[in-house]
This record gives C-alpha cells, structure tokens and sequence, in this order.
C-alpha cells in the first residue's frame, strides 16, 4: 500500500478490504486522488488526498473547476472527521476526570 492511501486509511479508520465511497459522487472509489499534484506538495497531507471513483477521477483530472469542487467536498469530510475525533476526546477526557474522582 502507498504511503498516501495509509495516510487517507488512517485518517478516516478504514480497514483493509473496506468498501470506500467516492468523496464526490458516492459510487465505489477505487483511487485516491491528490488534489494538488504532487510534484508541487512532497508530502502526502489527509487535505490534499481525496478518494474518487474512476469517472470523477478522471474529471477531476481534467477539469480544474471540478477538482476545485472536489477539494471543497473532501474538506468538509475532513472537517467533520476532525469535529468527530474533537467530540471523542472530549468525553474521553470526561470519562478519566470522573473515573479518577
């Protein structure tokens, strides 16, 4: 597995042999796609890792206003996957105050 594809699995608690939905669309991503290419990024940053399915891959691709879709769309799933893991460790957080009470 490529370091961008851990990172993205990582990121968003994939497992191996998960089924993994198109950031766009919604059919079956089978690709991850760098919204910014990656000779400009060396690193492979969660914001600029998307998964997409082959159509919108290709699109995306091609159409720079659609990548820039794409991008909007994937940061809103990175912002809510951000607020998520916030809210965890809040309660976690709870939890050990009340437990060591």
């Amino acid at each position: 597995m490529q370091n961008h594809t851990k990172v993205y699995f990582n990121f968003f608690n994939y497992e191996k042999g998960d089924i993994i939905l198109c950031e766009f669309c919604g059919s079956v991503a089978v690709d991850i796609h760098h919204l910014e290419r990656r000779n400009k990024i060396k690193n492979d940053f969660i914001e600029n890792l998307v998964g997409l399915c082959r159509d919108c891959h290709i699109k995306a691709e091609s159409d720079s206003s659609f990548n820039m879709y794409c991008r909007i769309k994937h940061l809103e799933n990175v912002c809510v996957q951000v607020h998520s893991l916030i809210q965890v460790n809040k309660r976690l957080n709870e939890y050990r105050k009340n437990r060591n009470k």
